[in-house]
C-alpha cells in the first residue's frame, strides 16, 4: 500500500504521516524542503524566486521519489508526506508565461516515470486554521507569510484535490481536529483510511470531542 498525505502548508501533514506509520506498520517517506536554498528569498519576493525555487523543488522531489518509492514499497507498506503532484499547484500560482511553460515541460516528462499512491488522504483546512499552525511551528522562513498567498494556495488544493473525492483521493476536514493531541481524532483518521481501501475490521470511534484524548 501506497498512502500519500496532502494538503496547504501548516495543515499538519508530516505529523500526521508519523503518527500513521506505526498504525499501518510502514516506512515513512518525507519532503525535503528545507535544503532548498531559494525558500527564504522565495517568501521575501515570490516574484524574483518563483522560478528558482519552483525548479529546484521539482528536481528535488523527482529524485527522491525515483529513489526511495520502489524502495520502500519492496519492503512494504509507503506513507508519504506530499505527493509529486503537488509541485504543479505552487507552479501554477507562481509562475507564468515562458516560466511556467518551461516547468510545465519539464514537470510532464518527469512526472511519466512518477509511481502514483494508491490513496491520497487530502486534508482540508480552513485558511485561518493555517496560518495558525504555521505560526505555532515558528520556521523561520514562515514568519512573515502573507495570508493571501496561503488563501489562494488553499483554494488552488481545493480545487485540484477537493474535486477528486472518490478518485483515489480521501477528503478530511481536519479544521475542528488536532490529531497530535487527541488520539479519538487519529482514531477517527484512521477508520477513515482503512474503510477507503477496504482494510477490515474498523476500530471503534469515540465522539470527536477535544476535552477527550484516551
Amino acid at each position: 500500500m501506497y498512502l500519500a498525505i496532502e494538503g496547504v502548508i501548516g495543515v499538519g501533514k508530516t505529523s500526521l504521516a508519523r503518527l500513521l506509520q506505526p498504525a499501518f506498520n510502514s516506512e515513512l517517506l518525507l519532503e525535503i524542503f528545507e535544503e532548498n536554498p531559494f525558500l527564504g528569498d522565495f517568501y521575501a519576493d515570490r516574484d524574483r524566486f518563483a522560478f528558482q525555487t519552483q525548479i529546484f523543488f521539482l528536481l528535488s522531489r523527482y529524485r527522491q521519489q525515483r529513489e526511495a518509492v520502489p524502495t520502500a514499497l519492496a519492503k512494504g507498506n509507503l506513507i508519504a508526506d506530499y505527493t509529486f503532484e503537488k509541485d504543479s499547484l505552487f507552479a501554477d500560482l507562481n509562475l507564468t508565461n515562458d516560466e511556467l511553460d518551461t516547468y510545465t515541460l519539464v514537470h510532464n516528462a518527469l512526472a511519466e516515470r512518477i509511481q502514483t499512491p494508491d490513496l491520497i488522504v487530502y486534508l482540508k483546512v480552513d485558511t485561518d486554521t493555517a496560518m495558525q499552525r504555521i505560526m505555532m511551528r515558528d520556521r523561520s522562513y514562515e514568519r512573515n507569510m502573507d495570508r493571501g498567498y496561503i488563501h489562494a494556495l488553499n483554494e488552488t488544493y481545493e480545487s485540484f484535490f477537493g474535486n477528486r473525492s472518490g478518485d483515489s483521493v480521501l477528503t478530511i476536514d481536519s479544521s475542528s481536529l488536532d490529531f497530535v493531541a487527541h488520539k479519538p481524532h487519529l482514531t477517527h483518521i484512521i477508520n477513515r483510511i482503512n474503510s477507503a481501501l477496504g482494510i477490515p475490521p474498523y476500530q471503534p470511534e469515540l465522539p470527536l470531542n477535544k476535552g477527550s484524548d484516551s
